[in-house]
């Protein structure tokens, strides 16, 4: 963890991007199989396992504030995942990314206190529609109990940002993220322990491989970075996740991309260039739980 303390913050972010995405590739190929509650709670047991064991969490000697963080932040964390499996069976995966996707866009918004940042966060919105082709789908064919799924995802995933970077601040290490877990994973259980029965080997492997992708590396290396940025850039930054989805998908899935795509994709790399660059130069890093 110490030599992680000496990457740059963006850096771990992006590295994590990378594996929640390809580790979203590969989960696409686990729902078909054991239904999206069965996908979730086998991702996120087999990631409380490992981050258990491996940080080997106190469970006491916290103070009420941070208890009260910390499960707010495992509760979000297993309504974000939950919530969006759910709209996969509801909606095109393009169309929930891109409302999932509002969620941390909105809170960089918020945030903001450069015009220059408003008009990146505009331009990433431009660039997800065009990556996910959210323009395209017939509005009359849109699931309106997908749309809610996902918007609460989006909900979730904002405040995942912001409690992220609070119980980083409560606790020592990954100590919070482990016992966040562990709330997600009791949160989720109902909802997918029907599945059990039939998880053979080869979907525990590919589970086991997911649950690190998608769940232990990514919020390890975004718990840590959140610690040294500010919330608004990590939210800028996350702007990038629907860009890197579709090179996942490409490699992954066979996903060809259309030119419309990678107008977006280059839209969105912009704008997270604009904020870190300007960002970098005037806005030193403060922690998320003040």
């Amino acid at each position: 963890m110490s030599r992680l303390s000496t990457v740059p913050a963006p850096v771990l972010v992006l590295a994590g991007i990378v594996s929640v995405q390809f580790g979203g590739a590969l989960a696409a190929t686990l729902i078909p199989e054991i239904g999206a509650g069965g996908s979730v709670v086998m991702r996120l047991l087999f990631a409380t396992v490992i981050l258990v064991a491996a940080v080997r969490p106190r469970w006491r000697g916290h103070s009420p504030r941070a208890w009260r963080t910390v499960v707010a932040f495992g509760l979000a964390l297993g309504l974000m995942n939950f919530t969006f499996y759910g709209s996969l069976a509801h909606l095109p995966i393009g169309v929930a990314v891109t409302i999932e996707f509002l969620g941390p866009l909105l809170l960089a918004a918020a945030l903001s206190r450069r015009v220059v940042d408003l008009l990146a966060v505009l331009a990433a919105a431009v660039g997800v529609l065009l990556i996910s082709e959210a323009l395209s789908v017939p509005f009359a064919e849109l699931d309106w109990t997908g749309l809610g799924l996902a918007a609460t995802a989006g909900t979730c995933w904002a405040a995942y940002i912001i409690l992220s970077g609070r119980t980083g601040a409560e606790f020592d290490k990954l100590e919070g993220l482990a016992i966040a877990m562990v709330v997600a994973t009791v949160m989720t259980l109902p909802f997918g322990i029907a599945s059990v029965p039939d998880w053979d080997g080869g979907l525990v492997a590919k589970g086991l491989g997911i649950a690190v992708l998608s769940s232990v590396l990514p919020y390890s290396l975004e718990l840590v970075a959140l610690r040294r940025m500010t919330a608004r850039v990590f939210g800028i930054l996350l702007s990038l996740e629907p860009a890197v989805a579709a090179l996942a998908g490409l490699v992954i899935l066979d996903q060809v991309l259309h030119g419309s795509q990678l107008l977006g994709m280059g839209l969105v790399v912009l704008a997270s260039a604009i904020v870190i660059g300007l960002g970098a130069r005037k806005d030193p890093a403060e922690s998320t739980g003040s």
